[in-house]
Formats: structure tokens, C-alpha cells, sequence
């Protein structure tokens, strides 16, 4: 069955008050960060293991093992000396004064939200899933840049008991404990929280866990909505999804061409402890450095490529690679260091590509390069939240908060009516497209793509 509801599962209640009481129990922590400047390979594999137990099940969104899996990611923050994101009564970022040994405000971890998703609705499960971001700080050093903010996330959720999104579909009710997919970067997020602390950096940096990337992204797209710091102030979002599998030191490095500087700050980064880095310049994708993106600002998403256990259950916490892990941190905290102590903020770029190719099936499909909002599901048809720069979407005049009502002649009432209308063209097909720009009613004409090319 997909999700695992039943008696024996703690309330909904129970669940948030055990965080809160976690969260509690650990503020004693926060001024004692572990001494160690360089990463710390056990550590991380601890991490790991815990949340990739079967325990937690599979940290589905919405369910008792994603709620103690928040609760966990908030005591280990507060174990490195991160202080909580939010402020308990305003939407502002919760300081720490410097060698103070308590929260100069009453704060706290957990960003609670509804993870509203078509595709769980599809699937048979609730439409409508409680559940949890999960936020800390260590604020910067200098005056004059310590309201300015670069974020480093990761999503901890992954599939649980579900069949949905499965490549191992016959494994029916199985745990998929998601150690690569995203109990890997999660850890990686946790460790560069500690570094981090133990020699904060001029500018603050936020540290963030999404619930709900499984879904459609859902995490991400929340929290950059409603984040704890005015937009403004944010100049960069790294992101960390699948770093737990690095062979032959290779990592790849998505998003370099988002900002002018970029590719030489990962490049000078990389000269330290050479891994075999492969550049990428999109900064679109799918994982949670779209949602950031998609807000114009700069992004990096550090990978160490798909594997044969990608969302099946086999995806076990003794086939990761923890020092790998390690030397992903390393070059992720040079990065983030310059990005942090430079005087002036990135030059932000929206990057042509090519959009990525993710199937057999997609290789022979038409191609539009549009961005939808997986979150968008109050209205009816398919709400943009950003084009592809080129792509013929682009081109043709297309653009981000656009929803398609209607696309070659069919009515597209949700995700699943735009894909299949979309998959019935050719590529070079020419389709009008209708779309809703406010109150006004447009109609497009697109000439089609090919995926991948």
C-alpha cells in the first residue's frame, strides 16, 4: 500500500509535540560546537544511517517517520550550535549574539506547512499531507554583511511504504529508506551547519531541510515563499541531492553559469583537493535549487550521479559512500565561504541549456521548456514557475505565473492532462497554446522542440 496509516502510528499531535519537547531538551547544545575544522566522515555516516533506518520508514511526507526525522534534524542542529531560523512570533531570522551561550530570541527549527500534491492525490493518498521544513543559522561576522544570507539546503523526505515514483514497483509496501536520495545530502547539510559554526563566515548562512521534494519539490517552493529573511537579502542557494554514491572522485556541479562569478569560484574551489568536477550551467532541475532559481537567484546542486538502487528499496545506507560525503562538504564549504565572505554579491544570470534528459521516452517527445509548479494546486490548468531561456516556450512568449488552460486544442485541466497533451505532439510541430496571464486570456503559437538536444 503507499503510505502506512494505521493505529499504531503516533497522532499527528503526538508527533509535533515530541519535536517541539526535542528541540527543547537540546538548547543547552547550541553554544558547544564539536572542535574539528575539517569534516567529519563518521559523523556524517551516523547521520546517515539514522535516517535511512527503518525505524523512520522511508520518511514519507505526512507520515510518523518524516515527523521524527524533523525532529531529529532540529536536535542536531541545535547539537552543532545553529541557532533556530524562525522567530516564535515574527517573521524575521532568530539572531544569536556572538559568544552568547542562549538564543538571543525564543526561536525555533520547524517551518510547518501543507504538502499539497497532484500526484499523491493521483496516486491515492491524502491530497492534502501535514508536514515539515527544518531551518538553523549561524550569523556572519561582519557588520556589514550579516544580514545578507546564503543558503545551503537539502531535501530529507523520500518515498516510505509508497509505490509512487518507485523504479521497483512489484516491491509492494516495502521501506525505500532513501540513504543516497536524500538521507546523503541531508548529512551533508548537518556537517557544513557544524563547520560553519565552529568558524562562522562574514556573511550569515541558513541551513535548511525540505519535506516533500518527492512530491513535486513542495519543501523548497514553500520555503522560498515564506522565508525567515526578506528575498532580497538572499545572494546564492546550494543545494545537495544524491552525493553518497561518488566513484572515482567524480562529482558533478550543476547551475555555474546562474552567476557571472561562479564557475570560477568552483574552479578555484576544486584546485585545493581536485575531484574529477563536471560543470553544468543550468539552474533549473529536478531538485530544490529550481525553486530558488525560479526567484532569480544564483544556484549550485552538487551530485554525484544517478545508480542502479535510484528510488528502490535497495537504496541502503551500507552502499554510501561517507567519505566521498566528506570530500563533497570540503569543496561545498570552499564554495560557500567565497560566496559568503566576498565583498560584493554574485552577478545574477539566467543560463541557457539544454533541458535535461531524464527517460527513454522523453529522448522522442516534443519539448517546450516550461517549469511547472508542482505546488500549484488550487487552480485549474498548469501555473508556470519559470521558462527556459531559448527554449521554444521562451521564444514564444511564454513566462513564469502563466497557467496553461489549453494546449493544442485540448483543455488542460492539471499536470497530467498538459503532460499527455504535450507527448502526442511531434517535435517541430507548431501548437497554439492557450495560457491565462492574469485576467487575460492568451493565446500562443509554439514550434516545438526535441528533448535533450
Amino acid at each position: 500500500m503507499p503510505f502506512r496509516w494505521n493505529t499504531a502510528r503516533v497522532s499527528r499531535a503526538a508527533s509535533l509535540a515530541l519535536i517541539l519537547a526535542s528541540v527543547s531538551a537540546c538548547r543547552g547544545a547550541m553554544s558547544s560546537p564539536a572542535p574539528s575544522s575539517a569534516p567529519d566522515t563518521s559523523s556524517v555516516m551516523r547521520d546517515v544511517r539514522y535516517l535511512a533506518s527503518d525505524a523512520l520508514e522511508g520518511r514519507g511526507t505526512g507520515t510518523a517517520g518524516n515527523d521524527s526525522a524533523a525532529a531529529y534534524l532540529s536536535r542536531r542542529f541545535a547539537s552543532v550550535g545553529a541557532a533556530p531560523a524562525f522567530a516564535s512570533s515574527e517573521a524575521r531570522i532568530c539572531a544569536v549574539v556572538t559568544g552568547s551561550t542562549k538564543s538571543a530570541c525564543d526561536g525555533r527549527f520547524i517551518q510547518s506547512f501543507p504538502a499539497r500534491s497532484v500526484a499523491a492525490a493521483h496516486a491515492g493518498l491524502p491530497g492534502e499531507l501535514p508536514t515539515q521544513n527544518v531551518a538553523a543559522v549561524v550569523r556572519g561576522t561582519d557588520p556589514a554583511l550579516r544580514d545578507e544570507y546564503v543558503i545551503l539546503g537539502a531535501h530529507f523526505d523520500h518515498l516510505g511504504r509508497s509505490t509512487m515514483g518507485t523504479l521497483d514497483p512489484e516491491a509492494v509496501n516495502a521501506i525505500h529508506n532513501g540513504a543516497d536520495d536524500n538521507a546523503s545530502g541531508t548529512a551533508a547539510v548537518i556537517e557544513l551547519a557544524r563547520l560553519f559554526r565552529h568558524a562562522p563566515a562574514k556573511r550569515s548562512v541558513i541551513f535548511v531541510t525540505f519535506s516533500g521534494e518527492e512530491l513535486g519539490l513542495l519543501g523548497s517552493q514553500y520555503f522560498v515563499e515564506h522565508l525567515p529573511v526578506p528575498l532580497e537579502r538572499v545572494r546564492a542557494m546550494l543545494n545537495f541531492d544524491m552525493v553518497g554514491r561518488m566513484r572515482d572522485d567524480r562529482v558533478i556541479v550543476y547551475g555555474v553559469e546562474t552567476a557571472q562569478e561562479l564557475k570560477d569560484i568552483v574552479t578555484r574551489a576544486n584546485a585545493v583537493a581536485p575531484l574529477q568536477l563536471t560543470a553544468v550551467g543550468d539552474g533549473f532541475g529536478a531538485s530544490d535549487h529550481s525553486s530558488f532559481y525560479a526567484k532569480n537567484l544564483p544556484v549550485l546542486h552538487f551530485f554525484t550521479n544517478v545508480h542502479d538502487d535510484y528510488h528502490k528499496a535497495s537504496d541502503d545506507a551500507d552502499k554510501v559512500n561517507g567519505a566521498g560525503i566528506a570530500r563533497v562538504v570540503s569543496l561545498a564549504e570552499r564554495i560557500a565561504r567565497d560566496i559568503a565572505d566576498r565583498p560584493q554579491p554574485l552577478t545574477f544570470v539566467r543560463a541557457v541549456a539544454a533541458a535535461p534528459t531524464m527517460s527513454t521516452r522523453e529522448n522522442t517527445s516534443a519539448y517546450l521548456g516550461s517549469i511547472p509548479d508542482m505546488g500549484a494546486t488550487e487552480v485549474s490548468g498548469v501555473r508556470l514557475t519559470g521558462v527556459r531561456a531559448e527554449s521554444p516556450a521562451d521564444k514564444a512568449g511564454l513566462k513564469a505565473g502563466d497557467i496553461i488552460v489549453e494546449f493544442a486544442g485540448k483543455p488542460v485541466k492539471d499536470l497530467y492532462g498538459y503532460t499527455d497533451a504535450l507527448y502526442a505532439q511531434k517535435p517541430g510541430d507548431v501548437v497554439d497554446v492557450v495560457v491565462l496571464r492574469g485576467t487575460e486570456r492568451i493565446t500562443l503559437k509554439v514550434t516545438l522542440g526535441r528533448r535533450g538536444s
